[in-house]
C-alpha cells in the first residue's frame, strides 16, 4: 500500500499496547509535524524507550508510516465501506461526505486529516515519505472513481459522464474539507458543504457530456 516497507519487530515479544503507542505517535506527528518531531518526544508520548522502539517500528518513516495506516483503518474504513456498500449513490456520497465531516472534527482523531496534511513542506530526505502518502491519496480518487464507475454501470449515472474528473472533484472537496476542518471550522460547517456536494452529481438521463469512461 505504501513505498515504504513495514517493520517486522524482532526479539522479545513486546510489552506494550502496539495500537495505543501508534495513537500516540499520531497525536505527536501531527502537532509537531513529520519532520520536527523527534524520537525523544515520540518515546516519550508513547511511553517506551528508544531501543524498544527501534525494535518495534524500525525507523521514525516506518513508525509515521504504520501511525498514518492506523488512522486510516481506525477512522476512515468504516465511512468508505459505507460509500461502497451502500446502493443508492446520493444516499452513499452524502452519507460518506457526513461521515468524514464527523471525523475531520472529531475530537478523539488529528483535526484534518493525516493523509492530506501530515507531510506538508517535507524536505528532499524526506521524499520517500511524501510519496507514499501521495499513494494513499491516489487511494481515495480511486475509491470514489470505482463507486462513480458502478453507478454508471447501474443506471445511476447519465450516459456519458466523466466519471474520473467526477471522482478527481469529490477527492478534491475531501482534501478540502480536511483544510478547514484544520483551520477550525465547525462540524456543523463542513456537514453543509457536504450536503450541498451533492448537487455535483448529475441525474440520470439528464445528459452529461460524453467525454473519457462515460463516452456512449
Amino acid at each position: 500500500m505504501t513505498a515504504i516497507t513495514p517493520h517486522r519487530s524482532k526479539g522479545r515479544p513486546r510489552t506494550f499496547d502496539r495500537a495505543q503507542a501508534l495513537h500516540s505517535a499520531l497525536e505527536v506527528f501531527w502537532k509537531r509535524g513529520y519532520e520536527p518531531a523527534t524520537m525523544g518526544e515520540l518515546c516519550s508520548a508513547m511511553g517506551i524507550n528508544p531501543p524498544s522502539l527501534y525494535a518495534a517500528f524500525g525507523n521514525k518513516a516506518s513508525l509515521f508510516m504504520e501511525a498514518v495506516e492506523h488512522y486510516e483503518t481506525t477512522y476512515w474504513a468504516a465511512p468508505w465501506r459505507l460509500l461502497d456498500e451502500e446502493p443508492d449513490l446520493r444516499v452513499a456520497v452524502g452519507r460518506f461526505m457526513t461521515e468524514a465531516a464527523a471525523v475531520l472534527t472529531s475530537l478523539d482523531a488529528p483535526c484534518g486529516c493525516m493523509v492530506v496534511l501530515g507531510t506538508a513542506n517535507v524536505s528532499p530526505e524526506a521524499q520517500d515519505v511524501h510519496e507514499a502518502l501521495r499513494a494513499l491519496r491516489e487511494v481515495s480518487r480511486t475509491n470514489f472513481r470505482k463507486r462513480f464507475e458502478r453507478a454508471l454501470d447501474a443506471g445511476d449515472l447519465p450516459l456519458g459522464t466523466d466519471v474520473a474528473t467526477l471522482a478527481s472533484t469529490f477527492n478534491t472537496l475531501l482534501q478540502g474539507l480536511s483544510v478547514q476542518a484544520r483551520d477550525g471550522a465547525a462540524r456543523a460547517e463542513l456537514e453543509r458543504i457536504a450536503e450541498s456536494s451533492l448537487a455535483l452529481l448529475p441525474h440520470a438521463g439528464s445528459g452529461a457530456p460524453a467525454d473519457g469512461r462515460g463516452r456512449p
